[in-house]
């Protein structure tokens, strides 16, 4: 079955998401990910990923564009612009909203950062668990 995580940026949580429904049941699902307006891939998504031994070194921000004409089985935003500024995907069969806050808008520290990638992450982990 095809997954296609949808984000403004393509960026952090749609990286993770595509890259931990990869690992977790890739033998079932393959996840792809791409943006509104992609830009490139978080270097914390990256790390913080890495962490639990999921590689997206190699991920790079994709735009929606690229992905049309292609069939997914689900379709599933992950942030609330990306649900608003693209309320229809004509390629979808199954279309899901679940919004998570944007790692990448904490200020603070580096620290402080990366626990907003952690857990962020694990929160998407979590879904996924209990959502496929």
């Amino acid at each position: 079955m095809n997954v296609l995580f949808l984000c403004t940026h393509n960026s952090a949580r749609s990286q993770m998401a595509e890259g931990l429904l990869n690992n977790l049941y890739g033998d079932v699902y393959q996840a792809s990910s791409a943006g509104i307006e992609p830009t490139s891939v978080h270097e914390y998504a990256i790390k913080v990923m890495g962490e639990i031994g999921i590689d997206i070194s190699d991920h790079r921000a994709k735009s929606i564009n690229e992905f049309e004409g292609m069939d997914f089985d689900y379709v599933v935003t992950v942030c609330d612009n990306a649900r608003e500024a693209c309320p229809f995907f004509p390629y979808g069969k199954q279309r899901f909203h679940m919004g998570f806050s944007d790692p990448a808008a904490v200020e603070g520290t580096a620290d402080e950062k990366l626990q907003s990638f952690r857990e962020i992450r694990d929160e998407i982990k979590a879904w996924i668990i209990a959502t496929f």
